[in-house]
């Protein structure tokens, strides 16, 4: 019988205690339970600042998402905290009234943003202000670029202040310059980075900061956020206030321990473990991460933490119950505002006898520092060239005698090349800081088949996090394939796990006569393998390929596919019934209100789309509103068409030269739910004061004079800002119908997996889009329009699956159906 394991946290420290358990069987050894604040899988958390500075999306830092939790059975109670733990009873207690049993516990609960003592950073009611950030989690990231982007006072250049001039500090300065802020950095410190470099390092770093407009006061305490309606400033101490619009703290974290200081575990600095991981004088309770105390250490980066996991997971499955945690040598090596920083050890000499080795050269923000003790390295700091990381990190991790010429530390003269510096690496050397990847794990990736660069990174990960030691990889790479690495051909898959390019794919799936997804992976992929990646995207495909002839395969969709409604961070749904062109009646309002009245929905809101959403329906009553609302979906969850928003158009605006409201609804009528690569949003004006915003759609019209309309492609008002390119400009309605839908149909069809239009459009380029969609260059015109017809007549309300559910489960509550017994509070 299997045991039960309860995982309270699931950041990056339980998901990899939790992946490594799984990697020593722990799947046919315990029932997994998980617990996570955030509404979302495992993430990671380094690289926020990217996404923060545009450079990734949300979706490209998930190390987990969700479907990987339930293929491997895992549950997974997402947006839940954890409050309580009963030790004697063996219960965790959660916020929502669930009590889960457990046989073991894991407790990883990471840790928080400190916020340091500061005037006017609370509102009366204990909130922190609105403008004031932490940047911890992809909320807070989500929170600071929605302020960077849109809550500008008025036309003059905003502000922000960074509190904090530490690695993330850096970084979220970076970052905000990205949205046209100015920025200071403020740190309390005598230099940026006291933790990780000495004085003479950081005064470089402060050059560097500066060079790129990011202007640094070091050894400034602030005292107080200032402003009263909205953030004017912050105050500081023994210096001139300075004037912002959005303050970002990043002063340091603490150990997230609440938790166990109220079920009375030994909590210190941390949560105190031994060398297994276990919670001191708790047998059943482990502990890992950053809330974790070892030995009197507190850690907060990565590296340690996949140490942790490792032995804890060696100890919980039984596999090796020697196995044991003594420490991590930390060493840090990202890239900082654009700048190459590598710290390990010490900053500078402690005794009389320590070497100290120093190369500085300011013009080119480079800087060299080598602490050296009975010949071996206790500390280095590299700025601004981090050619040598390798060789000093080994060195530094295990204990290597150095050579006798100091100088080939530092520099190739009379060192091993870069070449005979990664052979000569030991297979234990860590490549990948982010995620604890080895020389040896990367070498026996390649040994197992991986034969370019990227196969190796997605077996192990390596290089998924900051992408600093990205370089490292592909060397350590082409020099275990012996110089025989290959280009990587699925960088050009349309889905993973299908080596076909979209293309190719396509005349497959048509020539083969396929029409279910379980059949292209059975005819196509590698081992007719199913993969759960590839499975939405092909879905997706073979819909709007098919129409009506596609097999449709429930286990090949998303929740909100599956439900047609979309998850909620509290695992509730939202409704959007259907109102074309924004236009709703007191009918569907009467109706609407009711439905909202008789079913205690918690919420009403109307949405950017010009609808009406009905936030916080459980999952099993969602049949039960979709039958009292009895209206069409407003296909508010898929990546397909969704709305028209529409403008009033000429019949009451006294600028309208078109009946915008009239087409926009013509349009939804015509192409509601068909599928897409992704969201497709649409728009008409009435005039060019374009107050339906057509210019920032997917696809856009505008009326202009003499009855004419303007059709506009691949604009973007949402994560990236894009005015649309102008496609045509016509004469009647239907025409804008018509060059609507076959544009749509040679995006459906061109497009990679999850690209908008706002990507699509420029990457084929606006020129050949109207060759083809206007001059009929490609001579595919009619079959785009038959295409698009197909797709059309197949439409079938999804909601008129309420009253006969495909499968058992779809719409059952995934609450827990028994009566857990009542546990006495001790």
């Amino acid at each position: 019988m299997k045991k039960r394991l309860v995982v309270i946290g699931n950041g990056m420290a339980g998901a990899r205690a939790v992946e490594e358990i799984l990697a020593r069987g722990g799947a046919d050894l315990f029932d997994i339970t998980m617990f996570g604040d955030e509404p979302y899988g495992n993430y990671n958390r380094i690289m926020l600042s990217h996404v923060l500075s545009g450079e990734e999306s949300d979706a490209d830092i998930f190390l987990n998402a969700l479907p990987w939790y339930q293929e491997n059975n895992i549950t997974l109670h997402t947006g839940v905290r954890v409050d309580r733990i009963d030790k004697f009873s063996r219960h965790v207690f959660a916020a929502d009234g669930r009590v889960v049993q457990y046989d073991y516990l894991i407790i990883a609960t990471g840790s928080r943003s400190f916020l340091p003592p500061m005037d006017g950073i609370y509102t009366p009611s204990g909130t922190v202000r609105h403008g004031v950030f932490t940047f911890r989690t992809m909320d807070d990231t989500r929170r600071m670029i929605q302020f960077a982007q849109h809550e500008h006072p008025g036309d003059q250049q905003s502000r922000a202040v960074v509190i904090g001039g530490g690695l993330l500090g850096l970084e979220a300065a970076r970052g905000l310059q990205a949205y046209g802020l100015d920025v200071a950095v403020v740190h309390s410190g005598g230099h940026l980075m006291n933790a990780q470099m000495g004085p003479d390092g950081g005064a470089i770093l402060r050059r560097s900061v500066e060079a790129l407009g990011i202007a640094v006061h070091t050894g400034s305490r602030t005292t107080a956020i200032l402003g009263s309606d909205r953030i004017t400033g912050v105050g500081l101490r023994d210096q001139p206030n300075l004037d912002c619009d959005m303050v970002v703290v990043t002063a340091g974290i603490r150990p997230n321990v609440d938790v166990a200081v109220v079920s009375g575990l030994a909590v210190e600095r941390g949560i105190v473990v031994d060398d297994h991981l276990r919670v001191m004088d708790e047998e059943e309770i482990y502990a890992v991460g950053e809330c974790v105390q070892h030995r009197g250490e507190v850690y907060g980066l990565v590296a340690p933490l996949w140490e942790q996991a490792a032995v804890l997971a060696d100890h919980v499955t039984g596999v090796d119950r020697s196995s044991m945690y003594l420490g991590s040598r930390t060493a840090t090596k990202l890239k900082v505002a654009g700048v190459d920083v590598a710290s390990m050890g010490l900053h500078g000499p402690e005794r009389d006898s320590d070497e100290h080795i120093v190369f500085s050269e300011p013009s080119r923000g480079v800087f060299k520092s080598i602490v050296i003790r009975d010949n071996k390295m206790v500390g280095a700091t590299l700025l601004g060239d981090s050619r040598k990381v390798a060789y000093l990190t080994q060195a530094f991790d295990q204990g290597l005698f150095l050579p006798e010429e100091r100088l080939s530390l530092m520099f190739d003269l009379g060192s091993p090349g870069e070449e005979e510096s990664v052979a000569e690496l030991a297979d234990s050397a860590q490549v990948c800081n982010c995620n604890g990847v080895s020389k040896g794990a990367l070498v026996s990736a390649v040994r197992g088949g991986c034969t370019s660069v990227s196969a190796a990174m997605d077996t192990t990960r390596a290089g998924k996090g900051c992408g600093s030691c990205k370089l490292m990889v592909t060397q350590v790479v082409e020099w275990a394939a012996g110089g025989a690495v290959e280009e990587d051909p699925a960088a050009n898959y349309y889905v993973p796990g299908i080596p076909l390019d979209k293309a190719s794919l396509m005349v497959e799936i048509r020539s083969r006569g396929l029409r279910s997804v379980s059949e292209v992976f059975a005819a196509l992929a590698p081992g007719s393998t199913e993969d759960a990646k590839s499975k939405m995207g092909l879905a997706s495909l073979m819909k709007m390929m098919l129409a009506g002839d596609y097999v449709d395969e429930r286990d090949a969709r998303f929740i909100n596919e599956r439900v047609h409604a979309n998850i909620q961070r509290d695992g509730t749904f939202s409704v959007v019934p259907q109102m074309k062109g924004g236009v709703t009646s007191v009918q569907q309002l009467r109706r609407i209100a009711d439905v909202a009245e008789k079913h205690n929905i918690p919420m009403i809101k109307l949405t950017g789309g010009q609808r009406i959403d009905l936030l916080g329906v459980p999952k099993e009553e969602l049949p039960l509103v979709w039958a009292d609302l009895d209206m069409p979906s407003g296909y508010a969850y898929g990546k397909s068409f969704r709305t028209v928003k529409t403008c009033v158009g000429k019949d009451y605006c006294r600028f309208g030269t078109g009946d915008s409201t009239g087409l926009g609804i013509r349009l939804e009528s015509r192409f509601q739910g068909i599928e897409a690569p992704a969201k497709l949003k649409l728009a008409v004006s009435g005039c060019p004061r374009n107050c339906a915003e057509s210019l920032v759609k997917d696809v856009g019209v505008v009326a202009v004079e003499g009855g004419r309309w303007e059709i506009y492609i691949g604009g973007a008002a949402g994560a990236h800002i894009r005015k649309g390119d102008l496609l045509v400009t016509v004469d009647t309605p239907e025409e804008v119908t018509l060059m609507a839908g076959r544009f749509m149909q040679y995006y459906r069809e061109n497009a990679n997996w999850l690209e908008r239009t706002y990507a699509f459009v420029p990457r084929v380029g606006i020129e050949h889009i109207r060759s083809v969609i206007l001059d009929d260059s490609e001579g595919i015109a009619a079959r785009l329009d038959d295409s698009m017809q197909a797709s059309v007549d197949s439409y079938v309300d999804p909601w008129s699956e309420r009253d006969d559910p495909l499968t058992p489960g779809q719409f059952r509550t995934s609450l827990p159906l028994t009566v857990l017994p009542q546990v006495p509070v001790r």
